[in-house]
C-alpha cells in the first residue's frame, strides 16, 4: 500500500546515527544521503528522514506511530537497545508480548527517535497450522 514513509528530523545527523543503529539491527543498510535527507531501502519499501523543506522546525505527530517489522523477538530487543544507545527514548511498556503468542499476539517495543517521533518495533509470529 505504501511506497515510503518520511519523518522530520531536527538534527539530521543525530537522527541518521539513531536510524543507522535501529534499522541496522533489523538488517537494513545505513541511510544514503540525498541533499537534506537520508533514505533507507528494503525490498518492501523505503524509509526516509529529512529536515523540513519549509524551513520550520521538525515536529512529531501526536497519535502517530511508525512501525518496523522484525524477524524475531530477539531482533526487536536488539533494535530497541540500539535505539536507546543511539539517543532514543523508550516509551510505553518494556519490550514484550502483547496478546497471546501464536494466537495473534505480537512482540513489540516502543521508542522515540531524537526528534520525538514514535516508533514501534514489531515481530508478528507466523500463524500456526
Amino acid at each position: 500500500m505504501f511506497s515510503h514513509v518520511m519523518l522530520g528530523a531536527s538534527d539530521l545527523e543525530k537522527s541518521r546515527h539513531f536510524y543507522d543503529a535501529v534499522l541496522g539491527a533489523l538488517g537494513i543498510a545505513p541511510g544514503v544521503a540525498n541533499k537534506n535527507r537520508y533514505f533507507y531501502r528494503s525490498p518492501s519499501g523505503a524509509f526516509g528522514i529529512t529536515t523540513p523543506i519549509n524551513g520550520q522546525p521538525a515536529s512529531f505527530g501526536n497519535g502517530s506511530t511508525t512501525g518496523f517489522a522484525a524477524r524475531s523477538p530477539e531482533q526487536v530487543d536488539a533494535a530497541h537497545a540500539a535505539g536507546v544507545a543511539a539517543g532514543g527514548t523508550t516509551c510505553e511498556d518494556p519490550p514484550g508480548w502483547r496478546g497471546e503468542p501464536g494466537a495473534g499476539g505480537l512482540y513489540l517495543a516502543y521508542l522515540r527517535d531524537p526528534a520525538g517521533n514514535k516508533l514501534c518495533l514489531a515481530h508478528r509470529p507466523p500463524k500456526a497450522g
